[in-house]
């Protein structure tokens, strides 16, 4: 039976430094256990005796996939279909709105596993009745958005998807997949998930009416969170909209913003 790796408050010290300069994240004292938990494995998968000797090796910056198993581990974000539901109210009026041959464009900027970005694809194609739109789901989590692209999830993440829409969008797994569910492959391929660290530059992706970037922002710190939105604003289309999470605000941000809606 092995024996948890401690950490020193200087090796704590430097996986915050390394997580912020990789991806702007900010890891508070608090979440020491957290970090330890996630990133033990690794050292046991290194043989390594100190989190020194992995931090040696991250700091390294030579084997770009441990990096990014590292920031897969320590970003993860919880969420799930149809979460703050009067935001998807909101998009359903934009949509119904939109005029023009162009296709509504959504982008679900920190997407997680998926379910926000398909949470919109349904709104969309409810709500416009064939004509085009286009979904994009970005995160700097690879792992999740792995997960994403299946569009497979457990039966116990569905509880926000309207029933309407289970019966419309949905397939239930059989057999083997027997208490999971499966986005149809028609709204699945409306769909596009991309990497993407919002702390640096962004690839090309276009505009797009609506922008969701929602419930992250607590781990950016002031001038980061401000860098970040900026850099996510130049990819909205002027008159489009920007829905950030309920308990968050860019108030003290100085950002060229009209609240719409609280």
């Amino acid at each position: 039976m092995s024996t948890a790796t401690a950490i020193t408050e200087q090796e704590f010290g430097r996986f915050q430094r390394f997580i912020f300069e990789a991806a702007g994240i900010t890891i508070s004292s608090g979440k020491k256990a957290m970090l330890c938990g996630r990133l033990g494995k690794r050292l046991r998968e290194h043989q390594f005796s100190s989190y020194t000797q992995y931090l040696q090796l991250l700091e390294s910056r030579q084997d770009r996939r441990e990096i990014q198993t590292a920031i897969d581990l320590l970003t993860t974000n919880e969420t799930y279909f149809f979460r703050e539901p009067k935001h998807f109210e909101l998009l359903r009026k934009l949509a119904g709105e939109h005029r023009g041959g162009l296709p509504f464009r959504c982008w679900s900027a920190a997407s997680s596993s998926g379910e926000e970005a398909y949470s919109m694809a349904m709104v969309l194609d409810d709500t416009l009745q064939g004509r085009p739109f286009e979904v994009v789901g970005s995160d700097i989590n690879t792992r999740v958005l792995t997960k994403a692209r299946t569009g497979h999830y457990a039966l116990q993440r569905i509880d926000g998807i309207p029933q309407a829409y289970l019966k419309r969008y949905c397939l239930r797994g059989q057999g083997e997949y027997d208490g999971t569910l499966l986005v149809e492959r028609r709204l699945h391929e409306r769909v596009q998930f991309v990497h993407a660290n919002l702390n640096t530059a962004l690839p090309a992706l276009g505009s797009f009416d609506v922008i969701f970037l929602r419930n992250v922002m607590i781990y950016f710190n002031g001038q980061t969170k401000r860098e970040v939105i900026l850099r996510v604003l130049s990819n909205l289309k002027s008159g489009g909209h920007f829905c950030i999470g309920h308990s968050e605000s860019l108030s003290e941000l100085d950002i060229d913003l009209v609240q719409v809606a609280p």
